[in-house]
């Protein structure tokens, strides 16, 4: 998994019938320690109802086709989870507010 945040949303009127009705989400890698971005940008399928600056977890590869909502469905990423906190060496350097 993937440290990204949420920066923009991507619109796609035509597309395959069962990604119908998910969400796609540009995403920009992020530094756990700083929280800046890499400037290294991704679209993902959101799975997990993620909004614009949130802090997320991303799966890559095959292992973005295993959720309920993506199985059968031709993505390379896709949103899993919703950070809440980063700490790292006992010192938070990240906490949604």
């Amino acid at each position: 998994m993937v440290l990204a945040k949420v920066v923009g949303t991507v619109v796609s009127t035509q597309k395959q019938p069962n990604m119908e009705g998910i969400k796609l989400l540009l995403l920009e890698k992020i530094d756990p320690v700083t929280i800046k971005g890499k400037n290294d940008f991704i679209v993902s399928l959101d799975t997990v109802g993620a909004g614009l600056g949130e802090i997320v977890f991303y799966a890559s590869g095959s292992g973005a086709r295993q959720t309920s909502e993506t199985q059968g469905v031709p993505t390379d990423a896709s949103i899993v989870a919703i950070v809440d906190s980063i700490v790292k060496d006992g010192v938070f350097t990240f906490q949604k507010k």
